[in-house]
């Protein structure tokens, strides 16, 4: 399909016709990312998406581990006066 680019202020925009919008499931948040000579489109992620599968990565390779050190001894504060 060729369409052309619409003025909006001092930039360009494209209207996209509303079937492929539906068709992709666009809503109001997209991402565009550009590679090469092409555009790209496509539905807003979510802010956390794949993180549970770099997590499983990150363990499966021994690299999540606490880089502060060991915790510090508990005092009589948290021992005996501390409640939740």
């Amino acid at each position: 399909m060729k369409t052309h680019l619409v003025k909006i202020g001092n930039s360009r925009g494209v209207r996209l016709p509303k079937a492929m919008i539906e068709q992709v499931g666009l809503d109001r948040e997209i991402e565009l990312e550009v590679h090469g000579d092409r555009i790209i489109i496509r539905k807003g992620g979510h802010p956390r998406a794949g993180w549970s599968e770099a997590f499983r990565e990150m363990a499966a390779r021994g690299d999540d581990k606490l880089i502060d050190g060991d915790l510090p001894p508990l005092t009589s504060f948290d021992v005996e006066e501390w409640e939740w």
